[in-house]
C-alpha cells in the first residue's frame, strides 16, 4: 500500500519539486539577490503564519472528516471556520511584516497575504479530493499548480524582474487558479448531509494544532528570519538556495509516501487497533530509510557540483556542508512529523506534540542565537538540524507510550551501508573526473551511484528484486 501511494503521489510531487528547481535556477540569475531574498521570505512568513493559524484545517478534516463519501455539511462548516482564520492569518501577517522587513513592510504584507488567501482556497479544495480517495485526481492537480507556480512567475521576470512582490503576486494567481479548478472537481462528488463532527470535536483536535505550531516557530523557517536580523537578504538568498536543493529530494520522498499512509493509517486505527498502525508505520519507516538516506548521502557528495550547475557564480558557500545538514535535517524532521506524529493524532492526543514541538524549536532558537552571527548560513543550518533532532527524539518519546512503533533496525543498518558506499562512490567520481564539465560530472556520478544503489539492493532484497524485475517483464511483454 505505501509503495503504491508513492508511485501515485510520486510523479505530482516530483513535477512539483521539478517546476520549484527549475523557477530557482531561472529566479536566480534574473533577479536581484536581494529581491531573490525578500521572494523566499515571503514564502517564510506566509507558511509560518499558514502553519500556525490555518493549516491545522486540514489534519482536522483528515481525521474527523471521513474517507469516501464527504457531507456538505462537514465542509461547510470547515469552510466557515477556515474563513474566520484566515482573516485572522491576514492580520497577523502584516505585523509580521512590519517586523521582518521594516524598510519594505507595505510590499511585503500585500505579498504574503495574497499568498495566504491563495494557499488557504487551494489547499481546503485539494484536502476534500484527499478525503474522497481521488489520488489520481489529487496528483493531476498538483501538477497543475506547479505548472502554473512556474509558468506564471517566470513571464513576470521577463517583463519586471527587479519586483520581489509582482513575483510573488503572479505565482499566488496560479495557486489560485489551481485551487478553484480543484474546487469545481472536488464538489461534484460532495453529498449532501449534516456534519459529521461538531465545532467542539473540531476544535478539541485543533486548538492544541495551532498551540503547537505556535510554539515550533523555531523548526520551520525560523533560521531565515535570524538570518535578515543578524546579517542581510543576500545571506538568506543563499540559503534559501540551498535548503531548496538540499531538502526537496528528501522531502519529495517522504510526502509522497505520506499522501496516502496518513489516511490509511488513521483509518486502520479505528477500525483494527494499535498493532494494525504499529506494522503500517514500521513498514513506512523501512520505506522512508531504504530510499532517503542514498538520496542523502548523494547530495552531501554533489552539494558543491549541484550548485556549480544550477546558481550563478555569485551564490557561493560551502555547500557540501550545507547539503549534508540540511538533508540529514530534513530525514529527522519527516520520520518525527509522518511516523511519530501519525501516531498521535491517530490517538487524538494532538497536544503531547506540543512538548516536541516546542523541545526542538527551543534548541533551534537557541543555536541560532550562538550559532548565526558567527557561522552565517553554516550557523543556520546547524541550528535547523539542532532542532530537528531535538524535535525527532521527544517525539519518539512520546509515540513510545502509546503505541510503540519497532524499528526496521536490519533496514536501517543496510540503508546506512548503501548510502555510505553510494555517498563515497559519487564523490569519488566527481573528483576523479574534476577536469571535464560539471554536467558530465553530475551525469557519471549519478549514473554510478545510482547502479550501485540498485545493485545493492537487488543483493541485500533479492526476493523484492525479482518480484520487482518480474512486474517489469510483464509490462514489457503487455507492450510487446
Amino acid at each position: 500500500m505505501l509503495l503504491k501511494s508513492t508511485l501515485i503521489y510520486g510523479p505530482a510531487i516530483l513535477l512539483t519539486r521539478i517546476s520549484a528547481l527549475l523557477f530557482l535556477v531561472i529566479a536566480t540569475r534574473l533577479i536581484d539577490k536581494t529581491e531573490y531574498g525578500l521572494l523566499t521570505l515571503v514564502v517564510t512568513v506566509g507558511e509560518m503564519t499558514d502553519v500556525a493559524v490555518t493549516n491545522w484545517l486540514r489534519i482536522s478534516l483528515l481525521r474527523l472528516g471521513g474517507k469516501g463519501d464527504v457531507t456538505g455539511g462537514s465542509l461547510a462548516r470547515a469552510g466557515n471556520i477556515l474563513l474566520c482564520t484566515t482573516l485572522l492569518a491576514l492580520v497577523i501577517a502584516v505585523v509580521a511584516s512590519n517586523l521582518v522587513v521594516p524598510e519594505r513592510w507595505v510590499d511585503f504584507s500585500i505579498a504574503v497575504c495574497v499568498y495566504l488567501v491563495a494557499g488557504a482556497i487551494a489547499r481546503y479544495a485539494l484536502v476534500i479530493l484527499q478525503m474522497q480517495q481521488r489520488h489520481s485526481t489529487y496528483a493531476m492537480l498538483e501538477f497543475l499548480r506547479a505548472l502554473l507556480q512556474l509558468v506564471f512567475p517566470v513571464a513576470t521576470i521577463l517583463v519586471e524582474h527587479n519586483s520581489f512582490l509582482s513575483i510573488s503576486l503572479a505565482s499566488s494567481f496560479g495557486t489560485l487558479i489551481a485551487g478553484i479548478v480543484a474546487g469545481i472537481v472536488a464538489s461534484r462528488r460532495v453529498i449532501s448531509g449534516p456534519p459529521r463532527f461538531t465545532h467542539r470535536e473540531f476544535f478539541a483536535l485543533g486548538v492544541p494544532i495551532v498551540v503547537m505550531a505556535l510554539v515550533s516557530f523555531g523548526l520551520a523557517n525560523a533560521e531565515r528570519v535570524f538570518l535578515k536580523i543578524y546579517h542581510d537578504a543576500t545571506a538568506v538568498a543563499v540559503f534559501a538556495a540551498a535548503y531548496a536543493l538540499a531538502r526537496q529530494p528528501v522531502d519529495m520522498i517522504a510526502n509522497a509516501i505520506n499522501m496516502g499512509a496518513f489516511p490509511e493509517a488513521v483509518a486502520r486505527f479505528d477500525e483494527e487497533g494499535p498493532a494494525a498502525i504499529a506494522a503500517l508505520l514500521k513498514q513506512f519507516l523501512a520505506l522512508i530509510f531504504t530510499l532517503s538516506l542514498p538520496v542523502a548521502a548523494l547530495l552531501a557528495a554533489l552539494g558543491h557540483d549541484l550548485t556549480e550547475l544550477l546558481l550563478p557564480a555569485s551564490y557561493d558557500g560551502p555547500y557540501n556542508l550545507l547539503f549534508a545538514i540540511i538533508a540529514c535535517s530534513a530525514v529527522c524532521t519527516n520520520l518525527a512529523d509522518f511516523v511519530y506524529g501519525a501516531v498521535v493524532y491517530a490517538h487524538k492526543r494532538p497536544w503531547l506534540l506540543i512538548i516536541s514541538k516546542f523541545s526542538g524549536s527551543t534548541a533551534t532558537i537557541a543555536l541560532s542565537f550562538l550559532l548565526i552571527p558567527r557561522m552565517v548560513e553554516v550557523g543556520a543550518a546547524l541550528a535547523l538540524a539542532g532542532g530537528a533532532i531535538v524535535n525527532l527524539l521527544v517525539s519518539m518519546l512520546i509515540s513510545e507510550r502509546l503505541t510503540p512503533i519497532p524499528l526496521p533496525w536490519r533496514a536501517l543498518a543496510i540503508s546506512l551501508a548503501i548510502s555510505a558506499s553510494v555517498g563515497v562512490a559519487a564523490a569519488l567520481v566527481s573528483g576523479y573526473l574534476g577536469d571535464m564539465h560539471v554536467i558530465f560530472r553530475l551525469a557519471a556520478a549519478g549514473l554510478v551511484a545510482g547502479i550501485g544503489f540498485l545493485g545493492l539492493n537487488a543483493l541485500f532484497y533479492p526476493q523484492e528484486a525479482r518480484h520487482g524485475l518480474g512486474i517489469v517483464r510483464s509490462r514489457l511483454q503487455q507492450f510487446g
